[in-house]
């Protein structure tokens, strides 16, 4: 092998005003660390996202002085990534791009992907880019048949993952090599911390100040009283604010019930359309766009409907999407066809898109790890070192009785890091939540049951800003301005509350009709999944006429929806918004049906009822 460039090199790094100031003081602190780390053999750095992560994984390595490297992500889309900031074949390639290094020799890098890896492609490579599930197993044959000593380092790229044991595995692999682990957050969604002590951590704060995030704020939707039914005894209770707030911490089922009930889901899709409208209207730039979590497939398909029948593009992306819809779906959000764009922590880890402006939380958050995770969709920014710039600020929008209120104080918290800038957060505690004017919410559909609760009614819903750092000086005189001149926290809150967004009857039909089709098909897929059927078989085509068990069984919900309705075949264009109404509230039931009528071995067909006649 020839001359390592990491032994024999030096990068340029301290002074470099192409690198950024956290990529230079984690390279420094890397540097200090090295005289312990026979001692302290594992150790961590937390970057915020769009804070040059990658960039910095590539720098780590002169530092150490390493002899060869393994960089280690959590997914494909990754390892690419940073396999692409160490290829001298790319001019992106991260030592041209920023000027670290004025020209060859580079180090040399490969990947370990597949079979198409071979054990001299890494003997011959100074760098080795994988994603964990190329490591994982106990005979896997990379760990197996690779000497103890051939890695003297490894970087865990977002090492909040790193505590699984398919990563501990790696660690005793090579058993002599630092470990240098790099995240977002040191936490991961089940409340463990990433290994190794935290060398260095740039807080949230100098990051939003320096411009390599967007500034954040929180809107907060605050009823004044909420009713809901526990099935268990059928009473109806109405709570106060702050019971909403308590239930909303200490209630599973009450989070669940307040984001599929139809009218809470509608009072966060109105209020992240006014963000979205009006961050449009100030930068003049109709590319931002918002990103919605929800909990599960169904609920997406409930949120996409929400927001086309306020006229607005939207779609969703979901594991249990065929792989072709989702791609046409992330590039229609690329190529800014998209107001809204809906998943269930799908867009994670290396997804870049910053016209993602607005974060409207329709899901629930145990852990600050995947909050900050769902809410780093929305910091990267679009103006490069322009912290003032009106691109880049972003929004999160969510529901008081949602527990999202908790998580955003963790956020305000693990924004300062160190601790020593808290005085410069805006403390939650000083908040005051109880203020807001009441509101009604209709029952929320049957075809979206939830076991324990059903929410019934909440008042007209209250926006109140939480920003993630203290406002400016000039934003505390105009405070001031106000409050000389008989202006009262009240006023501004009358100022502040949610107006509805409105909405067309025809469009509520047309995205009640695109709805009613998906809910069709997930409910068809989730028969078949129960009871083990390959929705591409051909189990249930007793008439041996080559239709799929899928086709069979949608057609069996199809026939038993049109004798609901009075409809044939081929009249689903004709449904008024009455009738789907209707059979959005007894899809479930129609799902039952036809999952019982499978159950008893065979689907029949129902009989079908003539087309209605007008007079």
């Amino acid at each position: 092998m020839s001359a390592n460039p990491f032994q024999t090199r030096q990068p340029a790094i301290a002074g470099n005003p192409r690198l950024r100031s956290p990529q230079r003081e984690a390279y420094e602190a890397i540097t200090a660390w090295l005289p312990t780390s026979a001692a302290e053999r594992e150790v961590g750095i937390v970057l915020p996202v769009g804070c040059g992560k990658s960039g910095l994984i590539t720098l780590i390595p002169f530092a150490t002085h390493a002899r060869r490297v393994l960089v280690v992500a959590p997914n494909v889309k990754i390892a690419q990534q940073l396999l692409d900031d160490f290829n001298p074949t790319r001019p992106s390639m991260f030592y041209l791009k920023c000027g670290v290094l004025s020209g060859p020799p580079y180090p040399e890098p490969a990947e370990i992907r597949g079979r198409t890896t071979n054990r001299s492609d890494l003997d011959d490579a100074d760098v080795v880019v994988t994603n964990i599930h190329q490591l994982q197993g106990e005979e896997n044959r990379w760990l197996s048949n690779l000497p103890a000593d051939f890695f003297d380092l490894i970087m865990f790229d977002e090492a909040h993952h790193n505590v699984a044991s398919s990563w501990e595995l790696v660690r005793r692999a090579f058993p002599g090599a630092l470990i240098v682990n790099m995240s977002a957050t040191p936490q991961r969604a089940d409340g463990q911390l990433m290994a190794g002590r935290i060398i260095y951590s740039f807080p949230i704060f100098r990051a939003v100040t320096e411009g390599y995030v967007k500034r954040l704020k929180a809107l907060v939707l605050n009823p004044k009283t909420l009713r809901f039914v526990r099935e268990d005894d059928g009473r109806e209770v109405e709570v106060s604010l702050d019971e909403v707030r308590r239930l909303g911490e200490e209630d599973a089922d009450f989070r669940r019930s307040i984001l599929t009930s139809k009218e809470t889901l509608t009072t966060i899709v109105d209020a992240s359309l006014r963000e979205l409208d009006r961050i449009r209207a100030s930068t003049g730039d109709q590319r931002h766009t918002i990103i919605a979590s929800a909990l599960n497939h169904r609920h997406c398909i409930q949120i996409v409907e929400a927001y086309e029948a306020r006229g607005r593009r939207a779609a969703f992306i979901h594991s249990r999407e065929d792989a072709a819809v989702n791609d046409r779906n992330l590039k229609r959000l690329a190529n800014h066809e998209l107001d809204v764009i809906v998943q269930v922590r799908k867009l994670g880890e290396g997804f870049d898109h910053p016209y993602l402006s607005v974060a409207a939380v329709f899901s629930v958050f145990g852990e600050l790890s995947p909050f900050v995770q769902f809410v780093g969709r929305i910091m990267r920014v679009i103006a490069q070192n322009a912290p003032a710039s009106p691109l880049n600020q972003g929004t999160v929008v969510f529901h008081a009785g949602a527990n999202i209120a908790r998580r955003w104080a963790d956020f305000q918290e693990y924004s300062q890091a160190d601790q020593a800038f808290f005085d410069q957060l805006l403390p939650l505690e000083g908040l005051d939540f109880q203020r807001a004017d009441e509101l009604t919410v209709e029952p929320r559909s049957k075809a979206e049951p939830h076991p324990g609760i059903e929410v019934r009614g909440q008042g007209g819903v209250l926006i109140q800003e939480v920003p993630l750092l203290a406002q400016d000086d000039e934003a505390r005189k105009a405070f001031e301005y106000l409050r000389q001149h008989g202006f009262t926290a009240d006023d501004y809150d009358r100022a502040a509350t949610l107006e509805p967004v409105p909405t067309t009857r025809q469009l509520e039909r047309r995205a009640a009709r695109r709805s009613l089709d998906a809910q069709v098909r997930e409910g068809v897929g989730r028969i078949l999944a129960e009871r083990g059927l390959d929705p591409l078989g051909f189990d249930l085509d007793t008439g041996k006429q080559d239709r799929t068990s899928f086709a069979v069984v949608k057609a069996a919900v199809d026939r038993r929806i049109n004798a609901m309705v009075g409809r044939s075949d081929g009249e689903r264009s004709e449904l008024s918004r009455a009738e789907l109404e209707l059979i959005e509230r007894e899809l479930g039931r129609v799902l039952t049906a036809v999952a019982a009528e499978l159950a008893g071995a065979t689907v029949t067909a129902t009989p079908a009822i003539p087309p209605r006649t007008t007079d």
